[in-house]
């Protein structure tokens, strides 16, 4: 069999290389909110961290790598909080209305993040997947929280949350790349809850 082979090395970071790699995320992520993609160079990553260049090398492959872990940090954060509402649907629909709202609100970051985790630089191949399952499970939670469903519709939950990890990007896209107007995109995600898991 012919082929590259990668190898990942996990290797746990003391507190100071915790903060560290903190550091240059929320530098990269300061910086893609005032000029988007093209704003984020990993020189300009290290000097507003207050490192040495290469010192971004250690802890990120690319640029696109660092985006995607800030992209990560950031969806944390505006899907950690508890989805509202008492059906499926009302909690499908207020998660991704909120992650729509914010998205809109720091477009130049969304671009960035969309840019980033979409690109063909196979060192950002393990960080999206990560992300993706995180929002994808983020998600399933907000329909399920007691995880008792198994299944909407006759459709397994698990492919249930693969879609919805296909619309949250699309909806960025939407409102990114296609700069599609937020009333339109809240309008295409509350309708996509309502199919995907409203009530029948």
């Amino acid at each position: 069999m012919t082929g590259d082979v990668r190898i990942t090395v996990t290797r746990t970071l003391t507190k100071d290389q915790q903060a560290r790699r903190s550091r240059l995320i929320e530098a990269a992520r300061e910086l893609a909110i005032e000029g988007g993609y093209t704003a984020v160079t990993m020189h300009d990553v290290a000097d507003r961290a207050g490192v040495a260049r290469a010192t971004v090398y250690r802890y990120f492959a690319s640029k696109d790598h660092l985006l995607t872990e800030a992209a990560a940090a950031w969806a944390l954060a505006v899907v950690e909080l508890e989805a509202p509402g008492d059906t499926p649907e009302q909690r499908l629909s207020g998660l991704l209305d909120r992650l729509v709202e914010v998205a809109a609100d720091n477009l130049l970051f969304t671009s960035a993040v969309v840019q980033a985790v979409t690109s063909q630089d196979s060192g950002v191949e393990a960080s999206r997947n990560e992300l993706f399952l995180y929002v994808r499970d983020r998600f399933g939670t907000a329909i399920d929280p007691a995880n008792s469903l198994g299944e909407l519709a006759g459709v397994e939950l698990d492919d249930v949350e693969s879609v919805i990890g296909h619309l949250v990007l699309a909806a960025l896209i939407s409102l990114t790349a296609l700069a599609r107007p937020v009333e339109e995109v809240r309008v295409m995600v509350r309708t996509a809850a309502r199919l995907i898991v409203g009530e029948r």
